[in-house]
């Protein structure tokens, strides 16, 4: 019987995805539900089960050889246990041996969906043939991963490159994660359209007050909106920075849907990096938009339990 698929699950506050996935990165076949992310933690369980059952009714499950899960966080892979901040009903929710029974005991790898988007991006995407790079995903929250000599770095608990959390502003605002003056704070996009909305910018016609919004003013060239996006590009860039002064990474990708600001956010990032990035080792740090999309968590994931298989690896993962 042949081995050469992996199903991958990319576990989010808004969507349960999941796909079959071959030694190339690519999708055979796919399934989705919505999160029941306000439901207790068996109701979100079962839309799990649901997405596997739909993969599992394929005749290429067969092929199937393990199980890749790149979850919202924080998770515990030692423990195989997920506490997603924005799903409440799982907290210490042990989510790989409950994978492990609804896909027929394959083997289940877990780690979290920054890192996932990493393994993507490196695998396939803009960090592809760069051996420390930084990747990070800058929405509704802010998250990353690692890749350190060449392969990922997941840290023995699979939160490692958890950038959002970086403290950048040691009088900033009080984060949720308990820290102060955190990345997430003020790079996120709810937060670059609270800063934006607290300093006098207002929506359009439309009413819509999102960072998509808000860096629609920032292209048009409202001063606050484009205030607010060069705030958030300050706080990334001090946190990669950091990072880079630690780790000797040589470039930091960007994905989310802040990212897809484009020059609104990448402009003013690249300028304040060289004002964070000044030692020799660093300064030739580059940033780039990531390439992967929203595909990004499931390819990521089956890199991750592909690189687990003694006849295969996921290059460099």
């Amino acid at each position: 019987m042949h081995t050469d698929l992996v199903a991958a699950l990319d576990i989010g506050g808004t969507k349960i995805a999941g796909a079959l996935v071959d030694g190339r990165g690519r999708i055979q076949v796919r399934a989705q539900r919505p999160t029941p992310a306000r439901e207790d933690g068996d109701t979100v369980m079962r839309a799990v089960e649901e997405v596997l059952g739909e993969l599992g009714a394929s005749p290429l499950w067969e092929r199937a050889s393990a199980v890749g899960i790149g979850s919202a966080g924080p998770v515990d892979a030692s423990a195989g246990t997920v506490s997603p901040v924005n799903v409440p009903g799982w907290r210490d929710y042990p989510l790989v041996s409950r994978v492990r029974a609804a896909a027929g005991n394959l083997p289940v790898e877990l780690i979290g969906d920054g890192v996932a988007i990493t393994a993507a991006e490196h695998w396939q995407g803009a960090a592809r043939g760069h051996a420390n790079a930084l990747c990070m995903v800058v929405s509704t929250g802010v998250g990353g991963g690692l890749v350190l000599g060449g392969r990922l770095h997941p840290g023995p608990t699979g939160n490692a490159g958890h950038i959002g959390h970086i403290s950048v502003d040691l009088d900033g605002d009080v984060c949720p994660c308990g820290s102060r003056g955190c990345v997430e704070r003020i790079a996120s996009g709810p937060h670059i359209a609270r800063r934006a909305l607290e300093n006098g910018w207002r929506p359009g016609p439309d009413g819509d007050t999102s960072a998509a919004a808000v860096a629609a003013a920032a292209r048009s060239g409202d001063p606050v909106a484009v205030a607010s996006f060069e705030r958030a590009a300050q706080a990334l860039a001090a946190g990669i920075a950091a990072t880079a002064t630690l780790v000797e990474i040589d470039i930091a990708v960007i994905g989310g849907g802040v990212g897809k600001a484009g020059d609104v956010l990448f402009d003013p990032l690249r300028k304040a990096l060289r004002s964070y990035a000044t030692l020799s080792f660093v300064r030739h740090l580059t940033v780039a938009p990531a390439r992967m999309g929203t595909d990004a968590g499931l390819v990521g994931a089956a890199a991750a339990a592909l690189a687990k298989r003694p006849d295969t690896a996921a290059a460099g993962v």
